[in-house]
Order: structure tokens, then C-alpha cells, then sequence
């Protein structure tokens, strides 16, 4: 395996480390007063803070990184991943400056991997350039969505459109009124076999028969930030056939292609948010002086602070193998890996936030550090991408078809011997 940071990476991640001292922290609190402060605190991409971030980061050659390819910065997904851990040091902003926020960066890989000219000139290029937002329309109420064969929302065709009909919600993004274009997954066949009955298309906001209906709050928060999270309802929706993606019953391949490299920097941003809390955790610790010594001197804290590192150190060498795997074998050889980092980094992660928010008391709950809507963060992606039960059910499945075959082999070679 080979992880090295390279010359090119280790150029950027300066260029960023740099950005994110001299501008990315130093405005994150006045960015989440102006958003809270607007008419529509949704509205987080026409923050007048945040542009200027932006145009300072496309300045700095820190613009689109995610994108492997044309539109992008040309990075693999091992040089990406250093780059994204240090922008989830600052969650809430760094992404969105760099235009490697979630759900637009999947939105924009999946356009360019599987979109028509027509649609990546109408829609990524937009999106590329940080014009617009979009958001990614999957999750159903009222059905166990983490399966995506399991959705009900019906796309069927009638002459030379599709009409779709149905419920979505938490669709992050989308109470953002700059989110100008849904991705929609539906079925479109729901008699074909189980893994060809979804299909995915395009819906502009402002088609007749969509509608926003509320937003949905994750322990509270209404995560002005990323434009919240809506649901949505499909009423005899009516788009042109040219607005599938790829061809009827390719949603769901399509659907776990996007989701492999998600993985990887919902993974190394979370990790990026637990280097932060650690450091904010010894900080408090040599600070705070109960009971006669600091808590930087208590055995329970030094615990915390030791295993918190251990556990970084890990999820990071296991991304990091993930990482190279995606480059070098591809996301289908590394699916083993990606659901691995997938279950062991939100928990993890969510594990170190809990510690630091006991170190900093009843601060850690509050509105003054970050501690509390990122421990609201790790615990949602235990749910982003699948709960952790599914990926878990699925790797032991493979696991032991593994260990079968590998018994079924000894097996037969003693036959032969004998």
C-alpha cells in the first residue's frame, strides 16, 4: 500500500492549512451570525462572507478538489483525503468555500460519470462554477429508504416525459431556494428485478407539482449551514425524458457509484472534526482546575485523550487503505473497505466528541464551542449512506462466504492429497 503524501498534496494541503488559519476560522463565527441574521438563514450560498471565501479559495487554486477529472483539480481519492479531513476541522464553512460541500459534490460526480452533454451543460457546469446548489432526492418516510430498492416514488413515462409521484424527505439541501435542481430516485419499473427497477432524473425546483413542504431538524438543528433538509412532495410531476440519468433501471448502480467516494470524505471530514476536538479537549484540560488539579493530571481524562488519539490513528490508516484501493482496484474491489470506515469512523468519532463535551462540562452542550452540532453530526452519518445495521449485516454476509470458500478449499486440496 502506498499513502504518502506527495509533493503536489503536500503544496495544497499548505496552500490550505494556510487559508484555513488565515480566513476559514477566523470567520466561522460571523458566517453563522450573518446566515442566522438573513430573511431566509437557508439561503447560506448568498452569504456575503462566504463569497468572499470562495473567490479567495478559486484565487489559491482550492476550488472543486473532490473532482478527479475535467472541471476538478485532478486529485486521486488518497490526495484528496488529506485535503478533507483538514476542511472538517471547520465543518460548517470549509467545504462550502472550497466548493466541496455535501450533497452538491456527489451531485457534481455523478453528473459528470453518468450525465448527458446536454445535462452537464445545463447543470454541472453551474454547479461547478458555485452558481447554483442541488440536492439529492432518495430517503422516503414512509418506507425503509436505507435499501433503495424499498422506495415507493413512481417515475412512469407518457410520451416524451416522465411523471413522478411521491414523499421524499431529509433532503439535505434542499430548503436552500439557490438549490435550483433535484436529482430524484424513483421507480420506473417496479415488475423488473429488484437491483434494475430504479431509475434517476432530473427535477428543476420550479417544476409544477413539486413541493417543499417542510423542513426536518436534526436534534434540533435546523442546519442553516447546508441549506437543512426538506421534504418534499412529487404531485403529477412532469420533466422531459432527456432528464434521466443513463438509461431506466440504472438508479440503483448509479446510486452506489456516488456513494463510494462520498464515503471516503464524510469519513476524513469527521476525522478532521475529531483532531479538533481533541486538541479543544487538552486545551480544557490544562485549563480547568477542579478538585485541587488541573484536568489535564486526572487518570480518566488522560485516558480519554490517549484512546481518543488511538482510535484517530486507526480510522485514519483504514481510510486512507480504502483510499488507495478506490485508486488503484476501484470502488467495486474496495466495497469490504469503504463499508468498514463507513461503520468504524461516525462511532468513533462520536465516542471523542462525547469525551471532549464531559471535559468542557456544561459548555460542551452549548451554543459556544462546536462540540455539540458536531456530536448531532456524527451520530446522523451513523444513518448517511445506510445505517450502520446494513453495512453490517452485509460485510458479515460476505465474510462468511469468504470463510466458506476458504474451508470448501482446504477442504478439496486434503481430498486431492489424500
Amino acid at each position: 500500500m502506498e499513502f504518502s503524501i506527495d509533493e503536489k498534496t503536500e503544496l495544497l494541503k499548505k496552500e490550505l492549512v494556510d487559508f484555513m488559519y488565515s480566513h476559514v476560522y477566523p470567520n466561522e463565527q460571523a458566517f453563522a451570525d450573518e446566515i442566522a441574521g438573513m430573511e431566509n438563514p437557508y439561503a447560506w450560498s448568498e452569504s456575503k462572507i462566504l463569497n468572499e471565501l470562495r473567490a479567495e479559495a478559486r484565487s489559491r487554486g482550492l476550488w472543486n478538489l473532490f473532482l478527479p477529472g475535467e472541471g476538478g483539480a485532478g486529485l486521486t481519492n488518497v490526495q484528496y483525503a488529506a485535503l478533507s479531513e483538514i476542511t472538517g476541522r471547520a465543518r460548517t464553512l470549509a467545504p462550502a468555500a472550497l466548493n466541496c460541500a455535501a450533497p452538491d459534490t456527489g451531485n457534481m460526480e455523478l453528473l459528470a460519470e453518468f450525465g448527458t452533454e446536454e445535462q452537464k451543460e445545463k447543470w454541472l457546469k453551474p454547479l461547478l462554477n458555485g452558481e447554483i446548489r442541488s440536492a439529492f432526492a432518495m430517503t422516503e418516510p414512509k418506507v425503509a429508504s436505507s435499501d433503495a430498492t424499498n422506495i415507493e416514488t413512481s417515475i412512469v413515462r407518457d410520451g416524451d416525459e416522465y411523471v413522478i409521484n411521491g414523499t421524499k424527505w431529509f433532503i439535505t439541501g434542499a430548503m436552500n431556494p439557490n438549490a435550483e435542481i433535484f436529482i430524484v430516485m424513483g421507480k420506473t419499473d417496479p415488475t423488473a428485478d429488484r437491483h434494475k427497477q430504479q431509475s434517476q432524473i432530473l427535477v428543476p425546483r420550479n417544476t409544477p407539482g413539486l413541493t417543499v413542504t417542510r423542513g426536518m431538524t436534526i436534534f434540533g438543528y435546523e442546519d442553516h449551514y447546508n441549506g437543512g433538509h426538506a421534504e418534499l412532495e412529487f404531485k403529477d410531476v412532469r420533466v422531459p425524458v432527456s432528464n434521466l440519468i443513463g438509461a431506466e433501471g440504472e438508479g440503483f448502480a448509479i446510486a452506489q457509484a456516488r456513494l463510494g467516494p462520498g464515503r471516503i470524505h464524510h469519513c476524513m471530514r469527521a476525522i478532521g472534526m475529531a483532531e479538533r476536538a481533541i486538541s479543544m479537549m487538552c486545551e480544557r484540560a490544562d485549563t480547568r482546575t477542579p478538585f485541587g488539579k488541573p484536568l489535564s493530571e486526572q487518570g480518566v481524562v488522560r485516558t480519554w485523550i490517549a484512546e481518543s488519539r488511538v482510535k484517530i490513528e486507526q480510522l485514519r490508516l483504514m481510510v486512507l487503505k480504502t483510499a488507495w484501493l478506490m485508486d488503484t482496484v476501484g470502488n467495486k474491489a474496495a466495497h469490504t473497505e469503504i463499508q468498514a470506515i463507513k461503520i468504524a469512523t461516525p462511532e468513533a468519532v462520536e465516542w471523542i466528541l462525547d469525551k471532549a463535551i464531559q471535559v468542557h462540562g456544561a459548555a460542551g452542550l452549548s451554543q459556544d464551542f462546536f462540540l455539540a452540532s458536531s456530536f448531532a453530526y456524527a451520530r446522523t452519518i451513523r444513518f448517511a449512506d445506510g445505517p450502520d445495521e446494513v453495512h453490517k449485516n452485509s460485510m458479515a454476509r460476505n465474510e462468511l462466504k469468504r470463510q466458506r470458500a476458504r474451508r470448501e478449499a482446504r477442504a478439496a486440496a486434503a481430498a486431492n492429497k489424500g
